[in-house]
């Protein structure tokens, strides 16, 4: 097809129409099913804690070896999907992580929860490396920075709808119930991926437009096989993103996993009504995380750089993160949960743009291993936050201090991203060749 006429054609291609948005859709369910997962232990954790008798410093290690466990697992993963493909190796992790789940369901003593948590979280840990995966498989690049903030939003809908689901099957039938259930009905949609899912160029619902759209400024194909983790982690880029992660995902986990202790024991809520602020905060996270993708999206069709578009919609996340220093000392609610919700809201959007980063800046034959390398240090530093935060409530049961490292994240997260990388532009595969 002549360029001119391609053109056309791909200026002629509604934003959202084409098959592909089907796939963004399935990687958005799969995100929310992902969340609903990892989440139900924070939701559950005063009813468990009371029938388990677990210590805040207990719980910790819980969540500890789930994050441990999830940066082992990014690291094998994100290298697994550059091998397997989305497709199965998608399959493979998710079916892994749902049995995972549904073992929670079966366990008596602390050592058997943290055994399932471990499996959850090798299984968990494959969600984003399969799905931006996809994205770069399936998305032009003015348009990833948009559906990683659609796919990511299902983390927020999954949030949403786990104090929803999660307390009433909790109360009618228990919290063993609330795991086995809540598996089994996610199977589903295994079978939906299995079924739909492929490449673009093989995909029989893929018209020549939408073909030509997705190929929009996709480099040659790779003719050197995988690279290795010792070439990546020689890149300045690389190191961005790691210390970018390593800071910010761990205020996310933090979010997942205390925050309904914290309304509980600061506003009193229980497990029948910490439902609807939950809810709110989650809903807030949704619309910042679709919001974050747009707008670096909508600057770059504006003219703007990815290094500019990236970095100022960051940056105002930053900025907006901080108010949440002082919700400590906010004696009502709602007020509370604005801020709060503020927060995390700010979080997805910089996140949506963060994760955008892998495929702006490195061939498609390593986006898996860089998100994976990247994913693990977030990881890691959620293991460093759920020692700081036991240690903390345990030593003066305040959430300030706790607080005061989810508000300052950021900022130095940003600084640090692009100090290591002031321009944002492609790395050349010359860089990589030479350190073969």
């Amino acid at each position: 097809m002549p360029r001119a006429q391609e053109g056309a054609l791909t200026r002629a291609t509604p934003p959202f129409g084409g098959y592909r948005w089907v796939i963004c859709a399935l990687l958005f369910a799969a995100t929310a099913i992902n969340y609903i997962d990892r989440q139900m232990i924070g939701v559950l954790k005063p009813t468990m804690q009371v029938e388990l008798g677990w210590r805040e410093s207990q719980y910790a290690d819980i969540v500890f070896w789930f994050q441990c466990a999830y940066a082992i697992g990014y690291l094998a993963l994100g290298r697994f999907m550059d091998v397997a493909g989305a497709r199965f190796g998608y399959a493979i992790t998710f079916a892994f992580w749902t049995l995972a789940h549904m073992a929670h369901g079966l366990v008596r003593g602390i050592t058997q929860f943290a055994l399932a948590r471990f499996a959850l979280g090798i299984g968990e840990s494959g969600n984003f490396p399969a799905g931006l995966k996809a994205v770069t498989e399936w998305f032009p690049q003015r348009e990833r920075a948009l559906a990683v903030g659609i796919f990511n939003a299902g983390a927020n809908v999954g949030a949403v709808l786990t104090p929803l689901i999660v307390p009433a099957i909790t109360i009618a039938y228990g919290w063993r119930m609330a795991f086995i259930a809540t598996g089994a009905l996610s199977l589903v949609w295994l079978v939906a991926w299995i079924a739909i899912y492929r490449q673009p160029s093989r995909h029989p619902r893929v018209g020549a437009e939408e073909l030509a759209l997705i190929g929009e400024g996709a480099e040659a194909p790779a003719t050197g096989g995988n690279t290795s983790w010792r070439q990546l982690l020689g890149l300045r880029e690389t190191w961005a993103l790691v210390l970018a992660k390593f800071m910010t995902d761990p205020i996310w986990w933090m979010y997942l996993f205390w925050l309904p202790d914290f309304l509980g024991k600061r506003y009193g809520l229980d497990l029948a009504s910490f439902g609807p602020p939950l809810v709110v905060i989650y809903l807030m996270s949704d619309l910042g995380s679709v919001a974050g993708g747009w707008a670096s999206s909508r600057l770059l069709k504006r003219g703007a750089t990815p290094n500019r578009a990236r970095k100022l919609v960051m940056l105002v996340c930053a900025i907006a993160v901080t108010p949440v220093l002082f919700v400590q000392y906010v004696d009502r609610l709602w007020p509370a949960v604005l801020l709060i919700g503020i927060a995390t809201a700010a979080h997805q959007a910089f996140s949506a743009n963060l994760l955008t980063l892998p495929s702006d800046l490195f061939p498609r034959r390593a986006v898996g291993s860089v998100i994976g390398i990247a994913g693990a240090a977030g990881a890691l530093g959620g293991m460093a936050m759920a020692k700081y935060a036991g240690f903390v409530l345990d030593a003066l049961g305040s959430y300030a201090p706790i607080f005061a490292v989810a508000g300052s994240a950021y900022i130095l997260a940003l600084l640090a991203l692009h100090l290591l990388s002031p321009r944002l532009v492609p790395v050349e595969a010359s860089r990589l060749e030479i350190q073969s």
